[in-house]
């Protein structure tokens, strides 16, 4: 964990800086500085876009009675995805659009899930059912038969 913290605080933020003073050597600072605001706006439209379809799909699933763990995922990348082309820099925003193109989030998503970076989506029933754990397999309860004994009866008047 340290080692994540230390690339994301102190590598990625010197790592974006040399490639903008290379980039903006090459084409020059106001082009830089428009290609920027370009991926901002960018962003700011595919952030939209995505997380309402993520929002709609997450909605669909719960009504039509299942768990939304997919779309739950897809939210989460959409958001990070979103935020990521937001920051300044080119290679934040690389890999923004890579969180928020559904084909390259569609990859990400099983990555992240099957490497167990999203431990707790992917833990919720219908993803991985343990045994006795009344779901199905598919997110819908399943019937359990058994008995009930009232712990506390009522009162006596």
């Amino acid at each position: 964990m340290p080692l994540l913290l230390v690339i994301l605080f102190i590598a990625v933020p010197i790592a974006e800086l040399a490639l903008l003073i290379q980039v903006g050597q090459a084409i020059g600072v106001w082009w830089t500085v428009l290609i920027l605001i370009a991926d901002a706006l960018l962003g700011s439209y595919l952030l939209r876009t995505q997380g309402r379809l993520a929002w709609r799909r997450f909605n669909e699933a719960l009504a039509s009675g299942r768990l939304p763990h997919r779309e739950v995922v897809d939210g989460v990348l959409v958001i990070f995805g979103g935020v990521l082309l937001l920051t300044p820099g080119f290679i934040t925003d690389i890999l923004g659009l890579l969180f928020l193109f559904p084909p390259t989030r569609v990859v990400l998503r099983r990555l992240l899930v099957r490497r167990g970076a999203l431990k707790l989506v992917g833990a919720m029933p219908g993803t991985a059912t343990p045994p006795h754990s009344g779901f199905n397999g598919n997110g819908r309860p399943q019937d359990i038969e058994g008995s009930a004994v009232d712990v506390d009866p009522p009162p006596s008047r």
